[in-house]
């Protein structure tokens, strides 16, 4: 019997988004994760920050149930994997990265492919039921993402980083607790990261705003209201904790396997080799 099977019992916080304990994943006799351990809770904000193949797409597969580990203890939303229904789970999760874009039919207006997510459909919305309220909240959620007036515009004719935000803005359609957001920034120029990350920090901003997690390679693509860090290398957690004592110059080098010099300014951070 592997770590998997053996649950003690315990009383889970009422806060508790995330919960990694002794998580490792075994893939063809490769080990993609080394006994992980994790804790996110209601509000925070966390990068997972590594170089490629590090295991943080892995990481997050896990955490939301959608690939089973090898070893260890997963709990998303105070429910313990593997002993409820992951579909009720996953509507109560928003998830942005490459899976849905690619799914987006391009003909849809901006707002339609957001008021669909509340179904989690990717066909237009005459096969559900949507009221004005869905229709209002929809726009709502793209005037959090500064996208308002990306409404009435066809998917297909967005730039990369619009459809980023109004992927993200349609994620937000369920009021879910959790956030993922799994390398958000990937294909964008300068610019459109720019208004992308800035539109990240004001989310985060938000006290409504569901706990939220961010994964990426860049320190620069780091929102300034992200609080929280992990880093990983080779499966296996470097270090976690709070951003502020967590991103150091030692660590970084550590995490990417070469010497690195950080900075911060108002808020951003960069990472440079000397």
């Amino acid at each position: 019997m592997d770590r998997s099977d053996v649950v003690a019992a315990q009383v889970v916080d009422d806060s508790e988004i995330i919960a990694l304990e002794g998580v490792s994943v075994v893939r063809d006799g490769c080990w993609l994760l080394t006994d992980i351990d994790w804790h996110v809770h209601g509000h925070e904000r966390w990068v997972v920050l590594g170089p490629n193949g590090s295991g943080k797409t892995t990481m997050l597969q896990v955490a939301s149930t959608y690939l089973r580990q090898t070893q260890g203890t997963v709990r998303l939303l105070g429910e313990l994997s593997g002993r409820v229904d992951v579909r009720d789970l996953r509507e109560r999760v928003g998830y942005a990265g490459s899976g849905p874009a690619a799914m987006v039919r391009d003909y849809l207006p901006a707002l339609e492919i957001v008021v669909t997510g509340k179904h989690a459909s990717f066909v237009d919305s005459r096969w559900h039921e949507y009221d004005d309220r869905d229709w209002d909240f929809g726009a709502d959620q793209l005037e959090k993402l500064a996208a308002a007036h990306l409404a009435d515009r066809r998917f297909g004719s967005l730039s990369a980083g619009e459809k980023q935000r109004v992927l993200i803005a349609r994620s937000m359609m369920t009021s879910p607790e959790l956030l993922i957001l799994d390398e958000a920034t990937t294909g964008l120029d300068l610019g459109a990261r720019e208004t992308l990350v800035a539109s990240l920090a004001e989310l985060a901003r938000d006290p409504e705003s569901p706990a939220a997690v961010l994964v990426t390679h860049h320190v620069e693509e780091i929102p300034e209201s992200f609080d929280n860090v992990i880093m990983l290398s080779s499966g296996k957690v470097v270090a976690a904790g709070p951003i502020e004592e967590t991103m150091t110059p030692e660590l970084l080098s550590g995490t990417f396997g070469v010497d690195l010099r950080l900075e911060r300014h108002a808020g951003r951070f960069h990472a440079w080799s000397p």
